[in-house]
């Protein structure tokens, strides 16, 4: 009689446990797709948002290119850094470390040609990276050997988005796109500037 009991309550058992380990699998899948779909929708946002105040050419808007050479003597150290507004653009070369100024130039823009070229530089995407937080968005004493470049998106002068990159395989950064590329394009804006910066051997 106990037997035929336990040839009945035995399949029920294992019913019950495996409904039990089939909804324990169904809430940990969907607990992995929405966290999956939450990340991406977040990322997504945070790019469209980037992108959308690039394209901003409201008074107040710029964006700004800094390249920054090897960490060396405070004689020998050179950067650059290029700022364009629709209603101006700006180089400033620099020797040392506090940024003393040695060429300048400084044209005016208009809003038709702001336009065009933050749409460039959206196309050769700098702000499609995801932006790094706290030290990892620290570019001080990154790549020693090597060039860093910062890609910038201002309003009033306030620095809205920024993403770097350099030219150490070890230290990628957050930029996405072509440094090369956006490089040539901010050059691109002030007939003098690459000149400038090629005798600055960046």
């Amino acid at each position: 009689m106990a037997s035929y009991k336990t040839q009945r309550i035995l399949p029920i058992i294992l019913t019950i446990v495996v409904i039990i380990v089939a909804i324990a699998g169904l809430v940990a899948l969907a607990r992995l797709l929405f966290a999956g779909s939450s990340s991406s929708t977040t990322k997504v946002t945070d790019t469209t948002i980037a992108q959308q105040q690039l394209l901003t050419t409201s008074e107040g808007r710029s964006v700004s290119m800094t390249v920054r050479g090897p960490i060396v003597a405070d004689e020998d150290f050179r950067s650059y850094r290029i700022v364009i507004s629709p209603n101006s653009r700006t180089f400033e070369a620099f020797t040392g470390y506090l940024t003393t100024v040695t060429d300048r130039q400084k044209l005016s823009n208009n809003t038709a040609a702001y336009d065009q070229f933050v749409h460039a530089l959206d196309k050769a995407n700098m702000v499609s990276g995801r932006e790094l937080e706290g030290d990892k968005n620290n570019v001080l004493g990154i790549c020693a050997t090597g060039k860093v470049y910062e890609f910038a998106v201002l309003s009033g002068g306030e620095m809205q988005h920024m993403f770097w990159t350099s030219t150490c395989k070890g230290s990628p950064g957050s930029l996405r796109g072509s440094a090369a590329q956006l490089s040539a394009l901010f050059l691109a804006q002030l007939p003098d500037s690459a000149a400038i910066a090629s005798d600055l051997k960046l």
